[in-house]
């Protein structure tokens, strides 16, 4: 009889709990929602991030409070999130490291692959590969030509030993089967203000950071790192129409969550970053910059992530790419 009522008993308790549940993911949420950027403010992802989350806050009901936690080439900000309650008031903002580290680095804090849950991309934006505007190459076959016939005369710049643009730029010498020097900076600000003064003639650049400089005079663009012409620079050439293929490369910036959040709490999310994103005025500002909305659900997000961390990966292991 005893059992009989404990089992009774727990019965009862586990029926009351299951609309609880339920009930609690419908009210979700009741709190602000840390929204933790990997990266210094100041830079692409924190600008995103603070674009959309005003917008999420609005369709959520519920402040969406930014933290910056940048270092280690966006691990420490991930490490947090990795290691956070999945119940939804922990978000991530990333970037193109998000799908370099795992190749890059021989051990991280987490399982990128198991750790995180994809839910959207806030930007895309294309790379551009620019040129001191006294340098003497004019096209891209200007510039491998100059390359091939002194290999190793030719340095250029990058934000830092493993940055998205450092691959880019190894992914283009070893597709053209040229060699050039690097020469590393601490960050894309110093490394693009060395070229435009002429110390360092090659740069693969942000299209979002660098736009005003090459409309200004101060960057030449040899050509874009993308599948098709930029509309922010509608007469430079694609690096496969400038006779590299299979160049491409972005910067871009995701929004995660860590693994195991309820479905219906991922589905809220989704729908207010989405609702975010649709919103003119963050289009026109990303497209002000020259970023490019994503189109596509989850799935597709996490198509793309998959393939930018398997394109960066083989630039990893054929250059023989090791963090500083």
């Amino acid at each position: 009889m005893k059992f009989r009522t404990q089992l009774h008993s727990f019965a009862l308790a586990t029926l009351c709990a299951v609309p609880f549940a339920v009930h609690a993911e419908d009210a979700w949420p009741t709190k602000p929602i840390t929204l933790i950027v990997t990266y210094p403010a100041g830079g692409a992802a924190d600008m995103l991030a603070r674009l959309v989350a005003p917008k999420m806050s609005a369709t959520l009901g519920q402040s969406v409070v930014i933290e910056n936690r940048g270092g280690g080439a966006g691990q420490i900000g991930a490490a947090v999130v990795a290691r956070s309650k999945p119940d939804g008031y922990t978000v991530m903002v990333d970037g193109g490291g998000y799908a370099i580290n795992p190749s890059l680095f021989p051990k991280l804090p987490y399982d990128t692959d198991k750790a995180f849950t994809p839910i959207g991309i806030l930007g895309v934006f294309p790379l551009v590969l620019v040129v001191t505007p006294g340098f003497e190459a004019k096209t891209v076959s200007d510039l491998v030509q100059k390359a091939r016939s002194a290999p190793g005369s030719i340095s250029y710049a990058s934000p830092g030993t493993g940055s998205t643009q450092h691959l880019a730029t190894e992914q283009f010498l070893q597709q053209a089967k040229i060699q050039m020097v690097h020469v590393p900076y601490k960050g894309g600000s110093p490394a693009m203000a060395d070229v435009m003064g002429g110390h360092v003639p090659v740069y693969v650049a942000n299209i979002g950071s660098s736009l005003s400089n090459m409309k200004a005079g101060k960057l030449r663009p040899l050509a874009v790192m993308a599948s098709r012409r930029s509309p922010s620079l509608p007469e430079v050439p694609t690096m496969a129409e400038a006779g590299v293929s299979n160049a491409e490369a972005y910067e871009w910036n995701g929004m995660f969550l860590p693994a195991g959040v309820p479905p219906a709490i991922v589905a809220k999310l989704t729908g207010a970053l989405k609702a975010a994103l649709d919103a003119p005025e963050v289009r026109e500002k990303i497209a002000s910059v020259g970023g490019e909305s994503f189109a596509g659900g989850p799935g597709d997000v996490a198509t793309f992530i998959q393939q930018q961390a398997q394109r960066m990966g083989k630039v990893v292991r054929d250059g023989n790419i090791r963090p500083e």
